[in-house]
C-alpha cells in the first residue's frame, strides 16, 4: 500500500521520481504528490488521483527543477481522498516535509497535545501529526533532523515507512521503516529511495534494504549511515545485487500487466521448479526443507498462514500435504490468527505463504508463531523481503514481479513451491512409492506446457465473458483440490469486474446457494476427471433443473458435462493434485476479460493494493 520514492544526486529528480511513482501505481492508490528542492525554495505539488494528473497538473502550476526530491502515492487511511490529505505534507513552519506509508495509531493524541503548544493542521491525516512532531523535537531539544526522527519515532504507535526532507539542511534526506518495506539504490555519488526497488532498476542494481525499526541518513555524495531506532547503535549497511531487470516490470506489449502475467505463468512455474525438481533423477532439491528436515518429518503439523490469494494457495497446500505426505495441516487467515491466542507449539512448523513478503498481518502472524517457539518457513517471490528475512528459512517463488493487483502467477507458483514441499516430505516418509513419486515428478514438468495448451482457450472464454459480463451475481463450485480454485476465481472476478461472486464447495450448494439459482445466474463449476468427478456432475445435474447458466472447466474430451453445460472450457488431463494449476488459468482469463469489457481499471482495481502493509 502506498509507494516512496525519493533521489538526491547529480541527475534532475523530477523525471526520475515521476517515473518511479508510475512504477508503484500496481500498489493501489487514491492521490499522488512530489516535493521537489531546487536550491532555494521548496516546491510542493499534490492532488487526489493518478500520477497522470499530478504530472499534468505540475506542467501547469509547479516547477520540475532540482536535483533532490521525495514523492508518494497515497491510500488512504485517516482522512479522504483529496488534495490536502495527499502527501507531502509541510511542518507548521514549512521547514520540514514528509512522505509516509502506514499508520501512527496514536495521532489523535499526539495531535491534542501539538495543538495544545500551538501547532494547527490543515489536513485529516496521521502523517501530518508526525512531520510536526520531529518539527517539536528538534526545535526544544536543538537537534539535528536524524535526532529528531530517531526521538520522535521513538514516541509513535504503529507501522512506518518514511522519508523527511529538511529545506535547511538540503544535502541530506532522512528515512527509517517499522512494518513498510523500504529500499535504498546505491548509484555513483547518488541515492534512490523506494517502497521497492522497480523505481531505480535502470540506475542501479545495487540496493540496501532498511530492517525493521533501522533509519538512515542519505547524504549528498557522502555514504548512508544506518543506525537503530531504539537503541542508537550503528548498522552496516549491506548492499544487495537486484536480480530484476527492466524489462520485466514492462507490459511487453500487453495490454494489462494482468495479462501479461496470466500469459507469463509457463515460464514462471518452470522457472519455479527449475533446479529443484530432477525428474530423471527422481530428486527434489530444496535446500530451505534439506536444511530442515528433521523438524518437518517430527512436526505434529503444519500451519499455514496467509491472506488473500495467498490463503487459497495454503489451502489448496492443505490438499496436497495431507494427501501426499499424511501431515495435518491448519490454514490459517494471517489477520485472525493474530488476535485468537492460538494454541502453537514448538513441534508446529508454520508456513507463511505472501507474494510482496510484506504483507502486514502474516508478518505479526510469523513474530507470534516464533514467540510461541514454532519453526517458520516462508514461501514468497521477493527477495530480500521482509518475511524472507524474518523467518527461520523459505523458498521463493520465480515469478518475477507481479505487477497487476490481482494475482495470477503468485498463485500457481506458490502451489508449485508447496506441492515440491509436499513430495519432498511424502518421500522422506515414506507415504508415496517410488514409482507414484516419479510419475508426480514426470506430470509436473509437463505442467508448463499444459498450461500453455490452456492458454489457447483464450478465444472461447472472451466469447463466454462476452454473454456474462452483465451479471449481477456469479457462483463457483468446486470440490476437492478444485474447491480453493472455486475461491480463487470468485475473487479474481470480485477484485477486477466489481461483480459479486461466490466459490463454494460444489456439494454445499444444496446447503443455501442453491436457492439463489435461476435463469439469470452464472455458475462456474471445475468438473475435471479427476476427484469427484460423478459427484459434481449430479450437482450439475441439480443446477440444470434450476435453468442455472452453467460454465464447465472439463478435462480434455470431456462428453458428460458438455451435454449439460451451456459452456465448456477444456484443459488437459493431468494429476488430480496438479489440477488447479490448469484450472485456475481460464478463471483468470474469464475476469479479465469481463473487466475490460466493462471498462474496469484491470491492473488497479479501486480500493486494492498490491501489498498489504498495513493493518
Amino acid at each position: 500500500m502506498c509507494g516512496i520514492v525519493g533521489y538526491i544526486g547529480h541527475r534532475e529528480a523530477y523525471p526520475i521520481i515521476l517515473e518511479g511513482l508510475k512504477r508503484l501505481e500496481y500498489r493501489g492508490y487514491d492521490s499522488a504528490g512530489i516535493a521537489l528542492y531546487d536550491g532555494t525554495d521548496l516546491n510542493v505539488c499534490k492532488t487526489k488521483g493518478k500520477v497522470a494528473d499530478l504530472e499534468s497538473r505540475i506542467e501547469k502550476e509547479s516547477t520540475t527543477k532540482g536535483s533532490i526530491g521525495i514523492g508518494h502515492t497515497r491510500w488512504a487511511t485517516h482522512g479522504v481522498p483529496n488534495n490536502i490529505n495527499a502527501h507531502p505534507h509541510y511542518s507548521n513552519t514549512g521547514d520540514l516535509v514528509i512522505i509516509h506509508n502506514g499508520i501512527i495509531e496514536n495521532y489523535s493524541a499526539l495531535r491534542k497535545e501539538l495543538i495544545s503548544r500551538g501547532y494547527s493542521f490543515k489536513s485529516d491525516t496521521d502523517t501530518e501529526v508526525l512531520v510536526n512532531l520531529i518539527e517539536d523535537i528538534k526545535r526544544k531539544e536543538k537537534t539535528k533532523l536524524g535526532k529528531a526522527v530517531q526521538i520522535a519515532l521513538n514516541q509513535v504507535v504503529g507501522a512506518y515507512a518514511i522519508a523527511v526532507f529538511d529545506k535547511n539542511k538540503p544535502d541530506e534526506i532522512v528515512i527509517a521503516r517499522l512494518g513498510s518495506p523500504l529500499a535504498v539504490g546505491v548509484g555513483d555519488n547518488e541515492f534512490f529511495i523506494a517502497s521497492d526497488a522497480s523505481p531505480f532498476i535502470e540506475y542501479t542494481k545495487n540496493a540496501i534494504y532498511l530492517e525493521d525499526e533501522e533509519m538512515a541518513i542519505v547524504r549528498l555524495n557522502k555514504e548512508i549511515k544506518i543506525r537503530k531506532i531504539k537503541d542508537d547503535s550503528s548498522v552496516d549497511p549491506y548492499v544487495q545485487e537486484l536480480q530484476m531487470n527492466l524489462e520485466q516490470i514492462e507490459k511487453g506489449g500487453y495490454e494489462h500487466f494482468m495479462l501479461k502475467e496470466i500469459y507469463e505463468q509457463p515460464r514462471a512455474i518452470l522457472d519455479t521448479f527449475r533446479g529443484r525438481l530432477l525428474s530423471n533423477e527422481a530428486i527434489i532439491k530444496m535446500v530451505g526443507v534439506e536444511d530442515n528436515m528433521k523438524k518437518f518429518l517430527n512436526a505434529d503439523r503444519i500451519i499455514v498462514v496467509a491472506c488473500g490469494t495467498s490463503w487459497h494457495a495454503g489451502l489448496v497446500s492443505e490438499y496436497i500435504f495431507e494427501d501426499l505426505a499424511r501431515i495435518p495441516v491448519e490454514v490459517e487467515y494471517a489477520s485472525e490468527f493474530r488476535y485468537r491466542n492460538p494454541v502453537i507449539t514448538e513441534k508446529d512448523i508454520v508456513i507463511a505463504i505472501s507474494q510482496s513478503g510484506e504483507t502486514a498481518d502474516t508478518l505479526a502472524a510469523i513474530k507470534l508463531a516464533k514467540s510461541k517457539g514454532a519453526f517458520v518457513f516462508g514461501v514468497c517471490n521477493v527477495v530480500g523481503s521482509s518475511i524472507a528475512r524474518e523467518t527461520h528459512a523459505g523458498a521463493y517463488t520465480h515469478a518475477g514481479p507481479e505487477i497487476g493487483v490481482a494475482s495470477t502467477k503468485a498463485f500457481t507458483t506458490q502451489i508449485t513451491v508447496l506441492t515440491l514441499i509436499a513430495l519432498r516430505l511424502a518421500r522422506a516418509k515414506g507415504t508415496i512409492s517410488s514409482s507414484d513419486f516419479r510419475r508426480h515428478l514426470i506430470e509436473l514438468e509437463l505442467i508448463p506446457e499444459k498450461v500453455e495448451k490452456t492458454l489457447l482457450s483464450d478465444k472461447n472464454v472472451k466469447t463466454i465473458a462476452s454473454i456474462y459480463k452483465d451479471a449481477k451475481n456469479c457462483l463457483y463450485l468446486g470440490r476437492g483440490y478444485n474447491f480453493p480454485v472455486a475461491l480463487e476465481g470468485a475473487l479474481k472476478l470480485k477484485e477486477i469486474s466489481y461483480i459479486h461472486a461466490e466459490g463454494y464447495p460444489a456439494a454445499e450448494m444444496k446447503h443455501g446457494p442453491i436457492a439463489l439459482i435461476d435463469e439469470n445466474m452464472p455458475i462456474v463449476v471445475i468438473a475435471t476427471k479427476m476427484g469427484h468427478y460423478e459427484k459434481v456432475v449430479s450437482n450439475i445435474e441439480e443446477i440444470k433443473s434450476r435453468e442455472g447458466k452453467i460454465i464447465g472447466i472439463v478435462t480434455e474430451g470431456d462428453e458428460t458435462v458438455k451435454k449439460l453445460a451451456d459452456h465448456v472450457i477444456e484443459v488437459p488431463e493431468t494429476l488430480e493434485s496438479l489440477t488447479p494449476l490448469l484450472t485456475t488459468i481460464p478463471l483468470q482469463l474469464l475476469s479479465y476479460h469481463i473487466a475490460v469489457m466493462l471498462d474496469k481499471n484491470v491492473d488497479q482495481p479501486r480500493n486494492l493494493a498490491k501489498s498489504v502493509t498495513v493493518e
